[in-house]
Parts: structure tokens; sequence; C-alpha cells
């Protein structure tokens, strides 16, 4: 309970001398009596509390008449200023007579004893318009003594904890957030977040070690940043080893640096921001594996409090194992993801009269390769073989299961493609694989099916695996359908079964769909409803573009997979499209040169102005994200047909990039995913062997 009065809301009274109202008040109708004849030492109390920025109060004699300052008046609210020169019973009423607010007043009185509460909570009125915030603070209670020594009054002085109280809350904050990053883009991300709201600084940065240099990313006060440029990976530049460099001194050295007033960065300012930086902490990161510093600045001379400092120092202690952490997930991520990737088709074929896409998403362990894999090829009679298959577990075995087994795949389809002949091949291989292990465990189950590119027949088989997705466009106007192929189901691969097969006819328009079980299983769902979701969603998809639907059937049963994701998707088009490709160089002006090349080539093919105009925009955003945050070449593809235009930018970058199961929190720097998602019929992003890819699709109106 607080000595201090709790508001309730009300507006604080206008801020008001309170030396001038002690000079004219008439203490001679009060306990302390005329002014003229206060003890010596009374005066002297009362001249310091004036006199003080930090809320002080005198409680005088047996009715505790108040004085205070105008620190206090604050706390007080609409109490004051009709509480100056009043008992304290008078001014607080029935509050006085609660728990710890006027008996500890009586107590220190009565006893002579100094009495300090813990911190409390107190509404206070703050700023011009008397906005009321919860404010922390910690009290200390003391005799007022005469000049003979007799206890006169209580002097209470009051200090404002609340700063310290935010930053040790926002600690906790930051530990939660650090545990959750699972990248060096992520914890910068949270750092510099961080830094910026506790510390209220004007100039954060956060480096790591990179090869010989460090490379650093920094946070300004006044910096534009929007939703979008939160989850966007952050601007890494480099730096070297500077020794007037307050970072690299730091780094290196493993020692702190407290800066209150000076130029820390002038021999190193890079723009003006850094030239007017006053004041500086710089923090060193290290760990067994790393090294980095974390640097705060302020424009204004500032003091450096050992509270503060200690802060510091246990905010630079989480955030160094936090990034050690991340770096060791980096690594292993990347190796069992370069593995992953180096076994999927880096490039899928390119037909006149068929479109093929594939997305592959890791599984909630973004740690561990998988066993999902797909694969479309030309078979040697002019047919194309489809197939996606999963090997069970996620580990480096499973991947290398999932390698042999596809590369034998195309072996055995080069050779005969019939399905039942594959799959048998297969099986013995799978078999085998057991037997040499030891290990009957060995579960794989695959799609397979072969596709006349002359007239869209497929026929298919499968060894365990769902069945696939048929799409075909709706009817004079009407919706598209979508339905389960009615493959017999055959045993999975491994067990000797016998593979039955189905046929169907793509015409033109329609799409079938290849999923792994990471698609539609949920826990505590039954596989039928994931089943049903995923025909639906494919149904209700704007256009059978195989692009389109991976991206939407990776998204079409709520909840999260604890499984990898996989989809391969083939299109059979109306008619045939016209396409076109860009490399654009890693320079400034390479967005306006993509504006300037899909401006020519779209009016060339007689795109709708409306489609050109939109397209145009968002292609440019995507290029910029890609030149800023990958740091490479980017390459922009277009592909129009007569019902819609589809647009890829794809970039080699991997620094610092995780994909995990749900990869759809990209979007255009600046104006966030507002423009992409209002401007287009369709977007999404595809991980690549070497980077990644963001696409969007726009529907043509008819003429």
């Amino acid at each position: 309970m607080t000595t201090l009065p709790n508001q309730t809301g009300a507006p604080a009274a206008p801020a008001v001398d309170c030396a001038a109202r002690v000079r004219v008040h008439p203490w001679a109708a009060t306990s302390l009596g005329s002014a003229e004849a206060w003890d010596p030492v009374v005066r002297a109390t009362v001249d310091v509390l004036l006199a003080s920025p930090v809320p002080m109060a005198l409680a005088y004699g047996d009715d505790h008449v108040l004085v205070y300052n105008d620190a206090y008046a604050e706390l007080l609210g609409d109490r004051h200023p009709a509480a100056l020169g009043r008992p304290g019973a008078e001014v607080f009423g029935e509050q006085w007579q609660a728990p710890g607010v006027g008996g500890v007043i009586e107590d220190v009185y009565r006893t002579g004893q100094p009495f300090l509460e813990a911190e409390t909570q107190v509404a206070v009125a703050r700023g011009s318009a008397g906005q009321v915030e919860q404010a922390s603070f910690t009290r200390g209670h003391s005799v007022v003594r005469d000049a003979h020594g007799a206890v006169v009054g209580v002097l209470t002085v009051a200090a404002e904890t609340t700063q310290v109280t935010r930053r040790l809350q926002s600690l906790g904050d930051l530990t939660a957030k650090l545990a959750a990053a699972l990248t060096i883009d992520d914890v910068a991300r949270v750092v510099l977040a961080y830094a910026m709201t506790s510390f209220d600084v004007d100039h954060c940065v956060f480096a790591v070690d990179d090869g010989p240099a460090f490379r650093y990313v920094r946070r300004i006060r006044g910096e534009m940043m929007d939703e979008a440029d939160e989850r966007l990976p952050p601007l890494w530049k480099r730096i070297g080893n500077d020794p007037a460099s307050p970072l690299v001194a730091a780094a290196q050295t493993g020692r702190p640096l407290f800066q209150p007033d000076g130029s820390p960065l002038a021999k190193i300012a890079t723009d003006r921001h850094e030239r007017r930086i006053r004041a500086l902490a710089a923090m060193p990161l290290r760990t067994a594996s790393l090294v980095g510093a974390l640097t705060m600045g302020y424009r204004t001379a500032h003091t450096w409090l050992p509270a503060e400092r200690a802060l510091l120092y246990a905010a630079a202690e989480l955030v160094a194992q936090a990034a050690e952490r991340a770096r060791r997930f980096e690594a292993q991520h990347g190796t069992a993801q370069l593995l992953q990737r180096s076994m999927l088709p880096e490039h899928l074929p390119e037909l006149e009269r068929f479109r093929i896409a594939a997305r592959y998403d890791v599984g909630v362990d973004g740690n561990a390769a998988g066993g999902d894999f797909y694969d479309a090829f030309e078979l040697t009679d002019g047919r194309l073989a489809i197939v996606l298959g999963d090997v069970a577990g996620h580990d480096v075995r499973a991947a290398a299961v999932m390698g042999q087994v596809r590369a034998a795949l195309r072996a055995l389809a080069l050779t005969d493609p019939a399905p039942g002949t594959v799959l048998t091949g297969l099986d013995r291989l799978v078999t085998s694989l057991g037997a040499e292990s030891r290990n009957e465990e060995i579960f794989v189950t695959v799609v397979y099916g072969v596709l006349d590119l002359a007239d869209g027949t497929l026929t298919v088989a499968s060894a365990g695996h769902p069945p696939p997705v048929v799409r075909r466009p709706g009817t004079d106007g009407g919706p598209a359908t979508a339905e389960l192929v009615g493959v017999p189901p055959g045993a999975p691969l491994g067990l000797g079964g016998q593979w039955h097969t189905a046929s169907l006819r793509l015409e033109p328009g329609d799409s079938i769909l290849l999923f792994s079980d990471g698609v539609v299983e949920r826990r505590h769902r039954p596989l039928s409803e994931g089943l049903a979701d995923l025909v639906a969603a494919a149904a209700a998809a704007n256009s059978g573009d195989p692009r389109n639907l991976c991206s939407l059937a990776t998204a079409a049963v709520a909840g999260r997979t604890d499984d990898d994701v996989a989809v391969l998707a083939v299109e059979r088009a109306v008619a045939l499209s016209r396409s076109a490709t860009m490399l654009v160089p890693a320079e400034p002006t390479g967005p306006s040169r993509v504006r300037q090349w899909m401006s020519a080539r779209l009016r060339e093919w007689a795109v709708p102005e409306p489609v050109i105009g939109a397209a145009i925009l968002c292609t440019s955003e995507l290029t910029t994200n890609a030149l800023l945050h990958a740091g490479t070449p980017a390459q922009v593809h277009i592909d129009l047909s007569a019902e819609r235009l589809l647009v890829s930018v794809a970039d080699t970058g991997t620094r610092g990039s995780v994909t995990r199961a749900r990869t759809d929190t990209l979007s255009s720097r600046g104006r966030g995913l507002g423009l992409i998602e209002e401007l287009t019929d369709a977007w999404g992003t595809d991980p690549t062997v070497r980077g990644s890819t963001v696409w969007f699709e726009m529907l043509i109106p008819p003429r």
C-alpha cells in the first residue's frame, strides 16, 4: 500500500510554484505557526524540499500538516493545491487509515525510527494533457528534529524507479524473445528493437565477426519503419578492424566503453547521424565461437549510471549467448538444407503446352534434413515423368535414402517408364537397403505418373501415397471443380506389393497436384478432413497456374505441421504463353532497368495498361528487396498466357536466411504486404536450392 495517493484518473492541476504558495500561506492558523517563528531546522528542511527536483513532503506536528514541493504536487493530482498546510488525515480522508498509508507516517513520528518502503505503484498525471500512467516509486521516511532534538515531523522522499523497473521488465521480454530467435537476423531484429524502446537511444549498432572483419546492422532514431521492414532481413554492412571504432575496440578487447560526452564516432563516422552522437556505450559480445559488440548512443550528454551499466552488462550477456546459438543453428541448418535441396531438381522442364511448378517447405524443426522429394523429367519417348515421394524420418539418413530412391527412379523410368515396372524396381531397392542396414523400418511412399504431352493422358500409380488432386476449370463460366484422383492405393515400397494404375486426361486448363502427407495431416484431425480442405482450396483457386496451386496447397489445411511439405503441380495450358527473362545487376540502377524492360515487353505483348502499371510497381518493389537484402543479382521472369500474367523475382542470396514451414512473411520494403496483396490476384514465396523466389500472378481481364 502506498503512502502517496492513488489517483482516480482526474487531470492534474496546472503546474504551480509551491515555493510561492508556501511564502503566502497563512501558517499561523496551523500547528506550524507563523513562518517568521519557525524553528531553524524546520525552515532549513522546508527550503531543501522546495528546491529539490524529486518528490518530497514534510508532515509536521501531531496532526501531520503537509508542506511539499512541485514534484510531490504532481503525485497529489487534484488534491493539490488544497492539500498545502492541511493535516494529512484531512487531505487523504479514509485512505489515511488504510494500512501502509497514514500509519507509516505516524509510526515513524512516534518511534523516531526511519522506514524505507518497498517499490509501489502510483498513478501520476504526466504532460500538459494530464494523461494518467502508473509510475513506480520507492519512498524513504525519516524524522525531522528541531534545534533541541525533539521530533517535530516526518520527511518523505519519493524516488521514482519507473524507468529502472520498466528496463528490468524489458530485460525479461528480451530473454523470451532471444530464446525464440533462430538466426543472427532474428537476434539483430530483437536486439535493435530492445535498445530503441528500453533505453530510448538515438543510435544502436549490433555487430558480429565475419571472417577477419565484422558485419553490423544499425538502427537510428527517426527511421521510417513499418511492419514489413521488421520482418525482412536486416541490412548488414561490413566494417574492418579499425582500432578507432569503439565497436571494434570493445569486440576485440572484451572491455566495455562508456563515454558520457564528446565525439566518440567522429573518426569513423559515415554520415551525419554518427557525427551527432555525443554519449556512447560499447558492450563486447564474446563467447567461445563468436566475437561482436553492441553499441548504444545519444545525441546529448548522458551519464552512464551504475544501475544502467549493470543492466547493459546483463543484456550483452544474453545477446552474446543468443547470437552464438543462432550461429550454430545457421551452420547446422545450412548443411542440412544444402543436403536436402542438392537432391532435388534445381530446374524443372520448360514445355510449350504444359507448365510445371514445385515447392518444398521444411517442417517445424528447420534444423534437420527430411525425406520428401519431387521430380519431373522428360522421358526418351517424349513423355513427361512426374513423381512425389516421402521417406519417413527427419534426419540425414532419411535424406540419403531419398536421394538413392530418386536417382534409382530416374534410371528405371528412362529404361522402362511404365508405372508398375518403376515401382517394382524401387520396391526391390528399398528392400535391399533395409536388409543392408539391418533396419526393417525404412518406410517409403511414392506417387508416380507418366504424362503424354501430345494428348494430355496421365497414367499414375501410388505406393502407399495420398492420391493426387485434379482441378478442372468451370464450363460456360461456371466455378472450377477439384477432386482426388481415383488411383488404387498400393503398398508402400519395400513390402513386396503390387501396384495398379489409373488414367485420366488433362484437358486445356486442367491441373494435377501431387503432394506429401505433411500437406494434409494434422494432429487431432482426421486425414479425410485435411484432404477435403485441400480439394476445396484447389477448386477455389483463381486459376490453375501450378505455382499458385503449390502456394495454396501448403496453406490449405489450418494448423501447424510437424512434417516436411512437398508439392508438385502440372497445368495443361489453354494456349501457348510468351515469356522473357532479365538478369538484374546488384546496382542502384537495377530497379529502373527492370521497369523500362518490363514496360516495353508488356506493351509489345498488348497487355492491358492497368495490368502493366500494377505489375511494374510490384516487380520494382520485389526487385529492390532482392537487391537490398540478398546482395546478389536478381533474375526477373515474366510469363504471359491468355488468362494471366505471372512474374517471379529470384535471388541467390542465402546469408542468414532460414525457410520455415510457413514462408509467407516476405513483403515489399516500405509499402508492406498491402501492396502485393492489393494489386495482385495471388502471390507467394518459393525456396530454391540457392536462394528464394518471390512471385505474383495477375489475371488478364477478358477483352
